[in-house]
């Protein structure tokens, strides 16, 4: 574990740091890394019939703001939180400069897809596409994506059960994380093409960084410890 913050840094009660985690999935793989990293949560933190979103950790300096996984680096890139988990979908969707990604943790695995009906594959020809339609959450992403083979797409955003897209007639094809794949295979959907491999990262504040060098440097080094011993 890296070495004690050094005794002179500021704790005052209005200066503690800000970690911003994601509501979800991701959430049940990261609690063993804050235990590790001395940062368990207040028991109200795993209270499912709970509304609170602010709570205090095992550390007095450290504080966690539980959010949803696309408002984690929002919160960071904006000040409001000095650091975050966020997977690598969300900081390629958003693109903040302010962001600072220094640790892959490792957890949330997953793969960023473009998928459609499986009777549509087996007559389609992704070479050959130049103008589609794509439910998707991620419309920067995938934009990106398909301009860089010259396609034009046009994104329908949508903010969750993208599976019933195609096939209801809303598109064609749908952009979207894949983890097993049951979720396409229960509805009819096959693979195209994967567009990004994505995981969780410890995320920072670049000006906060500057500011709060020795406080937030900490952080960086434990998370990155935690996750290299992983």
């Amino acid at each position: 574990m890296p070495d004690p913050i050094p005794q002179n840094a500021s704790f005052a009660a209005n200066q503690r740091l800000v970690l911003a985690v994601p509501k979800g999935r991701i959430l049940s793989e990261l609690q063993p890394l804050l235990e590790r990293a001395g940062l368990t949560p207040e028991p109200a933190f795993n209270d499912k019939h709970s509304r609170q979103l602010r709570f205090e950790t095992a550390n007095p300096t450290v504080e966690i703001i539980r959010v949803r996984s696309f408002d984690v680096a929002t919160f960071v890139a904006f000040g409001a939180a000095h650091l975050g988990v966020a997977g690598n979908d969300v900081l390629m969707e958003f693109d903040y400069p302010e962001v600072y990604a220094p640790v892959d943790l490792g957890i949330g695995r997953c793969r960023l897809v473009v998928a459609e009906p499986r009777s549509l594959r087996e007559s389609d020809d992704p070479t050959r596409w130049s103008h589609i339609r794509v439910a998707t959450k991620y419309p920067e992403i995938t934009r990106r994506h398909f301009a860089a083979r010259g396609v034009q797409a046009e994104s329908i955003k949508l903010n969750g059960a993208m599976e019933l897209a195609p096939n209801l007639g809303l598109c064609r094809r749908m952009v979207d994380l894949v983890s097993t794949g049951a979720t396409l295979k229960a509805n009819d959907l096959v693979e195209v093409e994967e567009i990004a491999k994505v995981t969780s990262r410890l995320i920072v504040n670049r000006t906060a960084l500057k500011t709060r060098a020795d406080e937030l440097n900490h952080w960086v080094d434990c998370f990155r410890e935690i996750a290299d011993a992983a």
